[in-house]
């Protein structure tokens, strides 16, 4: 810490204390976060590796879908190593920099995939509705366009704000929390965090409500496309559910513990459910995506039998 007042210490680092005093429970969580992170490397890079060198598989949902693999990499790998290091630690301590850095990583990681969970929505829906128009409508450049943009926004509303006002830490320094988790963090604020706090709850609307209010008007509409088709497409029916089911169990498991770390109103203090909160949207989700997404659809195990026999 360094003096910047006769009654304030510039915070500098920052000492994570949220399982401090709990040994076991540490040891506990290490073994969830170690099993977990190797099942989100081997999962997702499955997809990626698959997906990139089967060129069945080069279609708009299979590019979203690479897409989505690839932020969940890139999400998990901000919280779940550190967390792993921090494990072994009663009291780890965390620079002021890598902490700040870690938050906003998350940040950024995290709205990428509400958003890219949105534009797959749309993809299903285009793909059930319009089957013929389907490539012409979802076409190279038009998937390149919605990636991008989902990558831009998302930096928009996270990185550009928090590096045009960088946030002020002074006095306390204890963080009740296993990583630097956002809403832990915050807390913590020697400034009016009021204008804060009213951005951030924007700034969910605007990531969380609106592209899940988007999601379930698309599917209201495929669930109506889907019961329009013939008696004699029945195969097809089943394919469109499968395919949409695995999407909405994604979105729901995502969005419900996204809206239950952000939407609810906060306390001064951390309590245990925000930590499992936590764990669950960095941790499970992504673990499951790939199970959810390849295990139950036949492309992506054809495609990925057909890899390890050319290895073969």
């Amino acid at each position: 810490m360094q003096d910047i007042g006769e009654n304030e210490t510039e915070v500098t680092e920052f000492v994570l204390v949220g399982w401090s005093g709990r040994p076991k429970a540490r040891m506990g969580l290490m073994v969830l976060f170690i099993v977990s992170y190797a099942v989100i490397l081997v999962g997702n890079g499955l997809i990626i590796v698959v997906v990139i060198n089967d060129s069945r598989l080069h279609s708009p949902m299979y590019f979203f879908l690479c897409n989505l693999s690839i932020i969940d990499l890139c999400f998990s790998s901000t919280g779940i190593p550190q967390s792993i290091v921090n494990c072994l630690v009663d009291r780890p301590v965390m620079p002021l920099p890598l902490c700040y850095s870690q938050i906003l990583l998350g940040l950024l990681f995290g709205t990428c995939e509400c958003l890219l969970l949105a534009v797959m929505a749309y993809d299903r829906y285009v793909a059930i509705s319009n089957p013929l128009r389907y490539t012409l409508i979802m076409n190279r450049n038009i998937c390149i366009t919605f990636a991008a943009m989902t990558w831009t926004t998302a930096f928009m509303v996270t990185i550009v704000p928090c590096l045009a006002k960088p946030a002020r830490f002074c006095g306390n320094n204890e963080v009740d929390h296993l990583v630097c988790e956002f809403k832990a963090v915050f807390k913590l604020l020697c400034t009016d965090t009021s204008a804060s706090t009213l951005g951030m709850y924007f700034t969910s609307i605007f990531t969380l409500i609106l592209p899940l209010a988007f999601i379930s008007f698309s599917y209201m509409r495929i669930l109506i496309a889907i019961m329009r088709m013939h008696s004699d497409l029945e195969g097809g029916r089943m394919k469109a559910f499968s395919t949409c089911g695995s999407h909405l169990v994604v979105v729901v498991m995502y969005y419900g513990s996204g809206m239950s770390a952000y939407l609810i109103p906060q306390t001064k203090e951390t309590h245990l459910g925000d930590k499992i909160v936590y764990i669950f949207y960095t941790v499970v989700t992504p673990m499951f995506n790939p199970m959810i997404y390849a295990l139950r659809n036949q492309e992506v195990m054809g495609a990925l039998k057909r890899l390890m026999s050319r290895k073969k």
